[in-house]
């Protein structure tokens, strides 16, 4: 938390409660300053609490605000985190990956169309390029997080993994199925970038990848699913980015301007990745070096 970026929400889950409604209350604990206890400050001194309001969302007007101190309802430990947050909407990443994706293979067809290259034979192709694309984006969240198989497995997904090795399958795909590899690699930039930049507006709202905390003006008011604060939007950052990207990338591909087959893929990439890691040093979670995922759990997505 960095003071002066206004006011802070804090979502937590408790488990093993019995059903049912309970008073719930908070209580922000400050360590005793000099003048509150006689012969000055000590590491141990005694601690002051202060009564902390319940917190209300409005997605209307973009801004937390003090909440009804009414009882709260235990849930299901499975759906306890969907619980309502503030600025948090669960499930909207998924949503928005899904439509990214959508207008990915979407834009890749009518490329691939306007090129007279077979669409359904690349469709397939594609398809299981993303599979495998999602398997090394799990299994590179792992590496970078490292925790038992099944709280690996619920947590969240690594966008390194995934760009490493989904254009690696399709290109072997393309290979052994004697389709034409740069031509379907190009068509595919402009719609990967789209989807990255649909795909961070769900990251945003769904409290992942969050940016840090900062009182500057440009701050949003986000939550990263516990702390929610004023913060660089880093999501959205990389949303514009990709966007941006994929524009280009769609100019050049239309444009056939004189370059050899996969070079406005190898391109979009290197750009990204560039800007990728220019964007990581301001997301929240501490790092060991630049290029590599946070040692932060709970991130539902990376």
């Amino acid at each position: 938390m960095v003071p002066g970026t206004g006011p802070i929400t804090i979502t937590s889950w408790v488990y093993g409660l019995d059903p049912g409604a309970w008073t719930v209350r908070g209580e922000l604990i400050r360590p005793a300053l000099p003048a509150d206890r006689p012969g000055g400050y000590q590491p141990r001194s005694l601690t002051r609490t202060e009564p902390l309001q319940r917190a209300a969302w409005s997605w209307r007007r973009w801004a937390v605000s003090a909440g009804v101190d009414t009882p709260v309802r235990t849930h299901w430990a499975l759906i306890a985190p969907l619980a309502r947050m503030p600025a948090v909407l669960p499930g909207s990443w998924t949503l928005l990956a899904a439509i990214g994706t959508f207008v990915a293979l979407l834009t890749q067809a009518l490329i691939l169309s306007s090129e007279g290259v077979p669409v359904v034979p690349v469709l397939g192709v594609s398809i299981l390029a993303i599979v495998a694309g999602l398997v090394g984006a799990k299994l590179w969240y792992r590496v970078l997080h490292p925790a038992p198989w099944r709280e690996s497995l619920r947590q969240g997904w690594s966008v390194d993994g995934f760009l490493i090795v989904m254009p690696v399958a399709a290109v072997v795909l393309l290979l052994v199925f004697d389709l034409p590899a740069g031509v379907v690699l190009d068509a595919s930039a402009p719609g990967i970038f789209f989807a990255v930049a649909i795909g961070r507006i769900g990251c945003f709202i769904t409290g992942c990848c969050a940016g840090r905390c900062t009182r500057s003006w440009w701050g949003l008011w986000s939550s990263d699913r516990r702390i929610g604060a004023r913060r660089i939007p880093a999501q959205l950052l990389e949303s514009v980015a990709g966007l941006a990207i994929g524009i280009v990338a769609l100019i050049l591909v239309l444009s056939n301007g004189p370059w050899f087959y996969g070079l406005v893929f190898l391109a979009s990439m290197a750009v990204y990745l560039v800007v990728r890691q220019l964007l990581l040093r301001i997301r929240a979670e501490t790092r060991r070096y630049s290029w590599r995922r946070s040692r932060i759990d709970g991130v539902t997505a990376s």
